[in-house]
């Protein structure tokens, strides 16, 4: 589908007559960690599954890498335009990480849009009433910020493969790291994204003017679900979610870390989501 300065790519699963579910992936991550398998099962229970690759990853549009040609506003916007596109006037929203925060976003700024709120791996991305510092993420995934190996050859998909597979290996819970998994997925990642340096680094450049809201003004129903040994945003940011969004439930998951549900975990998210949004707005 074209929006305004983009093409976005998109999956559906299920019957487009069932409450429809729009999956947000997290930063530099493309749809394909919301695994078809995991769509498929919730689509079973009775919902229209949607999932999108954000700009710079998957099939949708790439600008030249670290100049991104959108802002984070046009980010958070697109989910609103995959819905019009699909003729949805509401959705209930499941957002991993980044897509988490945009998905807050929505919640308090388009409320119509919004039916329910599931959040995974994230944080508050608006005004907090508690001001009380929330821990910070692990060495291990610091240093891939703070000290990032040098990048890959970016013609070459193996090393860029490899490059994927051990970046992500610090963000495993104690359910462990598999990883012949993720370099099954990794390899649909690199072969189906335009251009895999633009999607390691455009998000993490992007302006765009803040939004702001209250955690307070989020009115959707919402469940946390956060993984409890989650490196990025260890749980006490999953634990402040559920306080500060009015009526929020936490569901702890074990031996998750930060990640979309991993397959030993589908049954406890799946359940969890097509509980949640069986709600009605």
């Amino acid at each position: 589908m074209t929006v305004p300065g983009a093409e976005l790519c998109l999956e559906t699963f299920g019957d487009p007559r069932d409450p429809p579910v729009l999956l947000l992936s997290g930063a530099a991550s493309s749809m394909d960690w919301w695994e078809p398998g995991f769509c498929e099962r919730l689509a079973a229970r009775g919902r229209y599954v949607v999932r999108y690759d954000h700009r710079d990853t998957g099939r949708s549009s790439a600008s030249p890498p670290g100049r991104p040609t959108y802002t984070f506003n046009d980010l958070a916007d697109d989910p609103l335009r995959i819905l019009d596109a699909l003729g949805l006037a509401s959705a209930h929203l499941v957002g991993i990480s980044m897509g988490g925060g945009i998905a807050q976003q929505l919640a308090a700024v388009h409320p119509e849009r919004v039916r329910t709120l599931t959040l995974l791996a994230t944080t508050n991305a608006g005004e907090r009433a508690d001001r009380s510092e929330l821990p910070s993420m692990s060495p291990a995934v610091r240093a891939g910020f703070t000290d990032p190996p040098p990048d890959p050859d970016w013609s070459d998909p193996e090393a860029v493969l490899d490059r994927l597979v051990e970046d992500l290996r610090p963000y495993a819970g104690s359910l462990g790291y598999d990883e012949e998994h993720v370099r099954e997925i990794g390899r649909t990642v690199v072969a189906r994204t335009r251009d895999m340096a633009s999607s390691s680094k455009n998000h993490w450049v992007l302006d765009g003017e803040d939004v702001p809201f209250a955690m307070a003004d989020i009115a959707a129903p919402t469940l946390v679900l956060h993984g409890a040994d989650d490196p990025f945003f260890p749980p006490a940011h999953g634990e402040s979610l559920a306080r500060e969004i009015p009526d929020a439930r936490l569901v702890p998951v074990p031996g998750m870390g930060h990640e979309v549900p991993p397959p030993p975990r589908w049954d406890l998210a799946v359940d969890g989501i097509a509980r949640h949004t069986g709600r009605e707005p």
